[in-house]
């Protein structure tokens, strides 16, 4: 049988096609304490610091052995952008958005002449282009970025909700420059490296707003992205937190390549209901690979493949205080799975 180089493997699963074995990844963030502790980069200064953002990256690399590097490590950086206030981040903890920057249309306008060249977002291009230079030959670079609707929501705040229901030309106007913000952001990170795309979009579930409004203002939204990414041969995973498990079609039908759910949802549910999208997930964060054993990691990673997932991962981003050996177990486990 062929053997596959790391990023050969990855793109390939995340296509469709046959591979040599699973592939050992993570969609989501992969910074920890033990990690940072290791290589001598840590949060905070890991979030600002384009060399020592790569430094961290690197590290889930060489010291857990996930076959990708990928940053950033929170999802923060486009709201802060755009001028949202924002909670520094700790050793532990992401930072996180405090106050929103768009009250109205003429908000909306002010922002339209973005810059993707400066701020928090142009360091995590910097930090792609110093991965890219050392690994992008054989190991997959992810970019990861927050999704239209969520970075929406982080600009107009919990009036978001209301907005999509009641106010059609804003919501809109909204999503419009959120999605081309998106599709620039993202291009940008693709010419400095980045051969995988994730878009993290928590709050852009149809169990949240209901399936009339995901299909309204989210499909149309993450299929130009898609599209944006596919024609430069870049494939793309989707997450969304929460039980997704009633709109997988519906995330599908953007045209992502990979869906990744979290450990709510049944795989082998999530499976029947895509045509094309490989299934990644879905081990608990919290439950399973911060406060168990690689014993009982061992355990659910089995039922977990047993279920028929294309790639195992956390379900979700992982917790900064989850120990290297059990990541490094559910990477073996992947690593082993024909």
């Amino acid at each position: 049988m062929v053997t596959y180089t790391p990023k050969e493997r990855l793109a390939r699963a995340l296509t469709g096609k046959p591979v040599d074995r699973m592939p050992a990844i993570s969609v989501t963030q992969t910074g920890t304490v033990e990690q940072m502790e290791a290589v001598g980069a840590f949060w905070p200064e890991a979030n600002d610091n384009a060399e020592v953002m790569a430094k961290l990256a690197e590290a889930g690399h060489t010291i857990i052995g996930f076959e990708a590097v990928r940053v950033p490590f929170d999802i923060s950086a486009e709201a802060e952008f755009f001028g949202c206030g924002i909670k520094p981040g700790t050793k532990e903890q992401q930072p996180s958005v405090t106050s929103h920057c768009v009250k109205d249309m003429s908000d909306i306008e002010r922002l339209k002449d973005f810059d993707i060249n400066r701020g928090r977002v142009a360091t995590i291009c910097k930090a792609i282009k110093i991965l890219a230079d050392k690994y992008g030959t054989k190991i997959p670079v992810m970019a990861s970025m927050l999704g239209p609707f969520s970075l929406a929501q982080h600009m107009n705040g919990d009036d978001w909700f209301m907005a999509i229901m009641t106010d059609e030309d804003f919501a809109t106007a909204l999503m419009n420059l959120a999605t081309e913000f998106n599709i620039t952001y993202a291009k940008k990170m693709v010419e400095n490296g980045a051969d995988t795309m994730v878009i993290i979009d928590p709050t852009a579930s149809a169990m949240l707003i209901g399936d009339a409004y995901y299909e309204k203002y989210v499909v149309p939204a993450h299929k130009r992205i898609v599209d944006a990414m596919h024609e430069l041969n870049v494939p793309v995973v989707l997450h969304i937190c929460g039980d997704t498990t009633m709109s997988i079609e519906l995330m599908e039908s953007s045209g992502v390549d990979g869906i990744s759910i979290d450990q709510s949802v049944d795989v082998a549910t999530a499976k029947s209901k895509v045509k094309k999208a490989v299934i990644v997930g879905n081990l608990d964060p919290v439950n399973v690979l911060w406060n168990k054993t690689p014993e009982f990691i061992k355990e659910k990673s089995k039922e977990v493949l047993d279920a028929g997932v294309s790639l195992l991962a956390p379900g979700c981003g992982i917790v900064s205080k989850t120990p290297n050996a059990n990541l490094q177990t559910m990477v073996e486990m992947a690593r082993n799975h024909k």
